[in-house]
């Protein structure tokens, strides 16, 4: 897709400033929501995703037209994918524009919602839920990264799978690059990382018609025993853990992604017993 640039700089300008100095924003809601975090990102190899979608799905023995939720979609490459090889998919973003721009892939069994993931979902039990491509790891607190669990737990059938692809934080951190210049579209992106504490930071800087824009990443560097941790909480157990999109098996030292295979356990009655969990106020 080519996005129009006329103009676009004008107002994304200004909204930028507003949220900056009005609004409690926090770096992902602003920044996904803009299209310049789509040019930034819009070489991803779907060539790559498909295959891992078809590996995933073999090794799942998902039955079609089984429901899946993916959890954090974004533009939909997945959800739309997942959908031609036969399944009942629901999209959910906390992206209005990624949200807006799924709406005209729509049928009887491809829906697309905004959804924040730390929120309960509201869906009769599905089969699986896939949380994909780093869409993890961006919140504050403990109990935010907890209700993520718990609502994909509550949204699962029994025996239900929950597929969380995540970076691997040790690899992240030995192979970190601090500068890198990309262009996309004629803009020219500046990015610089870093390790701060237990996030791995990104700057992103660029001008457009003339304005000069600042925004930036940052993922929680969470350790895959920290991830197990929160899934035994939320009543799921680890059926295998990934090191990359073929399927390749986890090695902390040498893997790029930790790609978690998470079972929901049967339970009496239906239902996981789960911590309570307070959000902190988004006001």
């Amino acid at each position: 897709m080519i996005i129009d640039l006329k103009n676009l700089s004008s107002i994304f300008y200004l909204s930028h400033v507003y949220f900056h100095y009005f609004c409690k924003m926090q770096w992902f809601e602003e920044w996904f929501d803009t299209p310049y975090y789509h040019i930034l990102y819009k070489n991803h190899d779907y060539k790559e995703a498909e295959d891992f979608l078809n590996l995933l799905t073999d090794f799942l023995k998902i039955e079609k037209n089984s429901k899946i939720i993916d959890l954090a979609c974004g533009k939909g490459r997945h959800s739309i994918y997942l959908n031609k090889l036969g399944y009942d998919v629901l999209g959910l973003d906390l992206s209005e524009q990624s949200i807006s721009f799924d709406k005209q892939f729509e049928t009887n069994t491809l829906k697309f919602q905004v959804h924040d993931m730390r929120n309960p979902i509201e869906s009769e039990p599905v089969d699986a839920v896939f949380n994909l491509f780093t869409s993890f790891g961006y919140f504050e607190t403990e109990e935010e990264d907890k209700s993520v669990f718990k609502s994909v737990s509550d949204v699962l059938k029994d025996d239900g799978y929950f597929v969380l692809d995540f970076l691997n934080a040790e690899y992240v951190k030995s192979v970190i690059t601090p500068t890198a210049s990309i262009q996309r579209e004629k803009i020219v992106f500046n990015i610089k990382k870093h390790i701060e504490g237990e996030y791995i930071m990104k700057e992103i800087d660029f001008e457009d018609q003339g304005k000069k824009f600042h925004f930036f990443e940052r993922v929680k560097l969470t350790q895959p025993e920290k991830i197990l941790q929160f899934a035994e909480e939320f009543g799921f157990e680890l059926v295998k853990r990934w090191g990359d999109y073929q399927l390749n098996d986890f090695d902390e030292g040498r893997s790029q992604r930790c790609i978690n295979l998470f079972k929901r356990r049967k339970t009496e009655g239906g239902s996981v017993k789960t911590s309570n969990i307070q959000l902190p106020s988004s006001n």
